[in-house]
């Protein structure tokens, strides 16, 4: 026998055992013991046999074949997540969402991020679907076709077959948005459009172009700019606001794109010896939660981030277990956080 340097026997870890071999060790029906392990409801074996099943699995390092078992069921318990990234606010916190809702509900996933390239997008679809997904949750991703399981959407905006979008109202978030600047007598407003490849930049977009006409606000074509970088830290709104204040154009207030790019509107105009919100008031969209920490504290339009996640999930498991039938949108409230970023309009 082998020893360690230790003096003491070296342990191997055990080879895990096939269902035949552990009903055999139990000298019970393999049909029995899969009852157990499976928790099939409706059979009547004793607590005193499923505890000496349960126990000896434990024993034996008996790991259930779910590839098999999925075969047999047609349903592998598994959900395939698209996301563009894994390191920004608004999709952990979107993430963190769907990950706790679908432990609970006795779900895997697999997430895929895809830095928003098209052929990556169907690609890993394809990948989900031929690794036996259920169903796909899609994060602020660019859908173009049906798909052949159920989709769920968050901030999506493109109504497909069979794809569920749950998408914040932006119209109400632009009326937040404006009507709060307007009240503090802002007129000169600039503005950051979003990516193009973003899925909520058209629809926030055209949410405050309705909402400024409400409010006869002129937007100067030469105070917007359009994000055009694939980052996710504050850089993202540096450049931005040195290319406005290069234009010469006075402006009281920024709408920044989402919070990233506001808190680095914010180092930017610091940086320009203009005080926040003194010389220009800047508001945010998304309310992550570094948005109560910056200096100032940012005004924003809070997203109940973790809020959609659990809705994205509970949807989707309620469509694949026939509880729920596929709705066209899941509309979301926001709210305004008036904070420490936005105050009177200088006059």
């Amino acid at each position: 026998m082998k020893e360690s340097r230790s003096g003491k026997e070296s342990k191997q870890p055990r080879p895990p055992v096939s269902l035949k071999q552990l009903a055999a060790h139990l000298g019970l029906d393999p049909a029995t013991v899969s009852v157990v392990l499976n928790d099939v409801p409706g059979r009547s074996i004793p607590q005193k046999t499923r505890d000496r099943i349960k126990a000896a699995a434990r024993e034996l390092s008996y790991q259930p074949n779910l590839l098999a078992r999925s075969l047999r069921s047609r349903q592998s318990k598994t959900i395939g997540i698209l996301v563009p990234e894994l390191g920004d606010g608004y999709h952990t916190q979107v993430m963190s969402g769907i990950g706790d809702y679908l432990i609970n509900a006795g779900y895997f996933y697999f997430t895929a991020h895809h830095r928003h390239k098209p052929e990556l997008i169907a690609e890993y679809t394809r990948m989900f679907i031929g690794r036996g997904a259920q169903g796909i949750i899609a994060v602020d991703t660019l859908l173009e076709q049906p798909i052949s399981i159920p989709v769920v959407a968050v901030a999506g905006h493109r109504r497909i077959q069979g794809i569920t979008n749950v998408a914040l109202d932006h119209l109400r978030a632009a009326e937040l948005t404006l009507s709060h600047l307007h009240s503090l007598g802002h007129r000169k407003i600039a503005f950051m459009r979003g990516q193009p490849f973003s899925s909520d930049s058209e629809a926030r977009w055209k949410g405050l172009v309705a909402a400024a006409a409400k409010l006869s606000i002129a937007i100067s074509p030469e105070l917007v700019t359009t994000l055009d970088r694939d980052i996710s830290s504050p850089e993202l709104g540096y450049p931005i606001v040195q290319q406005l204040l290069a234009t010469g154009k006075l402006f009281t207030a920024l709408v920044a794109f989402n919070d990233i790019s506001a808190i680095g509107a914010i180092r930017a105009l610091q940086d320009a010896n203009l005080r926040v919100p003194t010389d220009v008031s800047v508001i945010g969209f998304d309310d992550i939660k570094a948005a109560g920490f910056t200096l100032p504290r940012l005004t924003t339009i809070h997203q109940p981030l973790e809020e959609f996640g659990r809705i994205a999930g509970e949807h989707l498991i309620g469509r694949i277990s026939g509880r729920l039938a596929s709705r066209q949108e899941i509309a979301v409230k926001p709210t305004l956080i008036a904070r420490e970023s936005t105050g009177v309009a200088r006059q």
